[in-house]
């Protein structure tokens, strides 16, 4: 065993050992050598983008899932860890735009590179079920599956007014338009028309719901929450406003109706005007004749939808010249285009009721419109001047100004329009949702190609079955001017199926969240290329702990749960939910420095480059440049970002100190759900940590290799006592926390053990011996899933192998109850229930005992001054209260 600890050899020693022996392949229904199964448990990372290196946060996560996995196999789980990569979508795109080498050779050097690294790492990942999303033996079965939701009428195809950014020439999705621009190209949105497939994601919104409401209690409260708010169930009325406004060719303009839907309907005496979206037919109409309207539709086709933008997004509108008969009084209600309605959501137009809609009161008072008050609130004055929450608060309140309304409470106001629309046919109850269909079509070249054939006679056509995978040209490069495969005739020149003319392939390519909403059950599944999963699906999901960021909790997410619900209606799956627990770990942050440039523009500085400036109280208040002494403004800390400059190298970090100290810190720094604030200080502390353990072992190596062999028949004297109750304490607290996932006290707990061990003062009886050996065999098993190669090593190198087996599977430690029990107990001793002292006892002293000790205390006699004694209280274990 070499005296200095080097993190460099030790590991590389413990890679080429795992990686000799296939330490990690996994197979399915694994027995114990008795013949019993081993009980499965299936643990993922969410796959990563092979954006060409790890950073922090992967190593945060990956290491959270390592953990997972060696504590579970030590305790005789069969575990599983997969990986894969996320390989399609616009990042590699652009890459490809800028150095001009092809998106698939990009792609495939990060992975080689990330792969490398996640190696050093020591995750015990099963590298036999790798995937690949731009792999065509992976992706063929997002082909298989889509034509199968096409026939069962999932799929389908239809025309939609979009996003699209002009610059990188594609749909963009809400969440991809910030503050009306695109994400990546930051050009204006615009809004188009144009054909493409969606997925009835909405057929499934009821038991989406449900499920995740009541049939998911391993998940994160604020991501049910979110997915809750996200699928967005509303119960109201759906009605209709009439009119008689007419097209061109004589006919009414949506049968004479203008339909919209109201949470509020017992607010509907208070509607002052209606507004509908600038793609509304009926503004439509009236910009044919009214030249400012028409150019103010057409600036609301610039900007994004997302609600979050619509809720901040200054309100802005333009009268139609048109009005609309109110269903119930018959009263003209004037019609109006507003920039916040949208055409996608419900039937494109809305009821607006000022005096009880924050937004409509905006409006309202923005363009001089009437507002009424139609709900009163007892003891609270109503006032125009400014808008009141409790305005549009309909848990309190009754009608008022509201004619055969009047007095009704919210509910009985709801039902009472509700049933004379009814009566009229121009309205009903109804049920609608925020969820809307999910529309995959991308015009992109990195992606799934949809299998679609266009035939000019027989219109779009399913490739056959047969002759999928439709493979994607890996050695186009993309200029930026739109999609390569528009122009890439080998690839768009294809017979039809079904008459044999001559058709073209349809060149938009899959949403990217197609790939990574199964990728999971592909793991269980890998090298059969006759079908998408097989029976060892069946053994491994569902999902036991899925892992990943809080930036996920919501779309794919839903996604994976919607395309699982379909595979199952499909017969392919026996269960409802893909993941049983969720894990969102915690961002790794870190301190933020910058300053502006001559030309007005931001330049960021690495925190190695700056000095920081405290103030009396030791906090940063600045910072200046080492090389100059310039100053630097210091922006406080944030998530780690490469455009930021404040990111780690992790290879850098494991190519110094080694991948366990790297581990050692991120699982120590924080409990996994929580942000991790990056500390070089902490760092080096994990290291002194790894080195003071190696300094400990190799300082007492001899004595445990040898204990190994002893037989100790002696009883155990105090220090030896001492040191197993303690340890064995730990080990019973490092056990719950390893199954409540905090792993940051796992990590104290183990330091607390390294120390208890370090200052026993044992002697050197073999009884002595043996307890040293036991302990730190404990404590190495207890930390080996955090720093797996230095606790190898050790294990190793102490002798451990021996008596145990490989640490890798090592039987996790039991708890040895007796250890936990003192000689000597300490109780509270208390007179008429005032604390006075403390009586020490004999672990096996009886309840009389107990009392006689306490009585004969001179603290008793002292305080109960010559009264006689009444009674004596003992609680076990706790205290004795002598009153007298």
């Amino acid at each position: 065993m070499q005296e200095r600890y080097n993190p460099i050899a030790v590991e590389s020693a413990s890679h080429q050992n795992w990686q000799a022996r296939d330490a990690y392949r996994v197979v399915e229904h694994a027995t114990f050598p008795d013949g019993s199964a081993k009980p499965k448990f299936y643990a993922c990372s969410m796959l990563p983008y092979p954006s060409g290196k790890l950073h922090m946060g992967h190593v945060r996560n990956y290491t959270i899932n390592d953990m997972m996995t060696r504590q579970l196999r030590m305790r005789g789980y069969n575990v599983l860890m997969p990986m894969g990569w996320d390989a399609f979508g616009m990042p590699a795109e652009n890459a490809a735009i800028k150095s001009k080498v092809p998106p698939a050779k990009w792609t495939y050097d990060n992975i080689a590179y990330m792969k490398k690294q996640m190696q050093a790492m020591g995750l015990a990942i099963d590298w036999s079920r790798e995937m690949c999303a731009c792999d065509p033996k992976y992706y063929k079965w997002n082909q298989w599956l889509f034509l199968k939701m096409l026939e069962k009428g999932i799929a389908y195809r239809k025309t939609q007014v979009v996003n699209w950014d002009p610059v990188d020439n594609t749909v963009l999705a809400n969440e991809q338009v910030i503050d009306g621009r695109g994400w990546r190209s930051g050009a204006l949105v615009e809004k188009r028309e144009i054909p493409g497939y969606y997925l009835r994601i909405t057929d499934y919104a009821d038991e989406l719901l449900e499920h995740v409401q009541n049939e998911l209690p391993g998940w994160p409260e604020r991501v049910r929450l979110m997915q809750e708010n996200w699928i967005g169930k509303s119960e109201g009325v759906r009605f209709a406003f009439t009119h008689t406004i007419k097209n061109n060719d004589g006919k009414l303009i949506q049968d004479g109706r203008l339909y919209v839907f109201t949470t509020r309907a017992d607010t509907i005496m208070g509607v002052t005007f209606c507004a509908v979206a600038p793609e509304h037919p009926l503004a439509t109409h009236a910009a044919q004749s009214r030249p400012e309207l028409a150019a103010f539709i057409e600036a609301c086709k610039q900007g994004g939808t997302t609600e979050a933008e619509l809720a901040t997004r200054e309100k802005e509108g333009m009268p139609t010249g048109l009005a609309v008969t109110h269903p119930i009084t018959g009263a003209l209600v004037d019609v109006w285009v507003g920039n916040y309605v949208l055409m996608s959501y419900g039937d494109g137009a809305v009821m607006g009721v000022p005096g009880h809609d924050e937004r409509d009161f905006a409006f309202a008072k923005k363009y001089g419109l009437p507002i009424a008050q139609v709900i009163a609130h007892e003891g609270k004055t109503y006032s125009t001047d400014a808008w009141q929450e409790w305005y549009g608060d309909k848990q309190t309140g009754r009608t008022m100004h509201s004619g055969k309304y009047d007095g009704l409470s919210t509910g009985d106001a709801v039902n009472a329009v509700a049933r004379d629309l009814a009566e009229k046919n121009l309205g009903e109850k109804q049920t609608t949702w925020r969820l809307r269909d999910w529309g995959i079509s991308r015009q992109r070249y990195w992606g799934t190609p949809i299998p679609i054939i266009h035939c000019p006679d027989c219109g779009p056509v399913p490739v056959p079955e047969q002759d999928l995978p439709v493979v994607l040209p890996d050695d186009l490069i993309p200029d930026g001017s739109g999609n390569p495969l528009t122009k890439h005739e080998a690839f768009l020149s294809c017979s039809c199926p079904r008459c044999g003319k001559a058709a073209r392939r349809e060149t938009d390519t899959m949403d990217t969240f197609v790939d990574s909403s199964w990728y999971f059950m592909r793991y269980t599944s890998p090298g059969n290329d006759q079908a998408m999963i097989d029976a060892r699906n069946d053994y491994w999901m569902p999902m036991d702990q899925y892992i990943g960021g809080i930036e996920h909790a919501v779309l794919h997410l839903l996604y994976a749960r919607f395309w699982t619900r379909v595979m199952r209606d499909l017969g392919m799956l026996k269960f409802d939910e893909p993941f049983t627990r969720l894990l969102c770990q915690g961002m790794v942050l870190n301190h933020i420095y910058s300053r502006k440039n001559a030309h007005g523009g931001i330049e960021y500085f690495w925190p190695e480059e700056v000095e920081n400036i405290y103030d009396a109280k030791g906090a940063i208040t600045g910072a200046r440049r080492r090389s100059d002494g310039s100053a630097i403004q210091y922006g406080g800390i944030g998530t780690m970002s490469k455009s930021k400059n404040n990111g780690v190298d992790p290879q850098s970090l494991i190519d110094t100190l080694g991948a366990d100290t790297a581990r050692l810190f991120v699982m120590f720094a924080s409990p996994p759900e929580q942000t991790l604030e990056w500390s070089d200080s902490g760092v080096e502390g994990a290291h002194r940590f790894l080195r003071k353990l190696w300094a400990l072992c190799h300082g007492r190596q001899a004595r445990v290799a040898a204990a190994h062999n002893v037989q100790a028949e002696a009883p155990a004297d105090e220090a030896t006592k001492a040191l197993r109750r303690e340890i064995y304490s730990l080990l019973k607290q490092a056990d719950y926390d390893y199954q409540r996932i905090q792993y940051n006290t796992v990590v104290s707990t183990s330091m607390k053990m390294l120390n208890a061990i370090e200052s026993a003062k044992l002697d050197d009886s073999p009884r002595a011996t043996q307890a040293l050996a036991e302990t730190l065999g404990i404590l190495l098993r207890v930390l080996y899933p955090v720093v797996p190669h230095i606790t190898w090593q050790l294990w190793q190198d102490m002798g451990y192998d021996q008596a145990y087996g490989d640490l890798l599977d090592a039987p996790w430690p039991a708890l040895d109850a007796t250890a936990l029990i003192a000689d000597e107990i300490e109780l509270v001793l208390q007179v008429n229930g005032k604390l006075r002292g403390a009586l020490t006892v004999a672990h096996s002293a009886s309840k009389a005992d107990i009392e006689t000790l306490a009585v004969a205390h001179e603290a008793v006699g002292r305080f109960l001054e010559g009264r006689p004694v009444k009674r004596t209280i003992v609680v076990p274990g706790k205290l004795v209260n002598v009153v007298g």
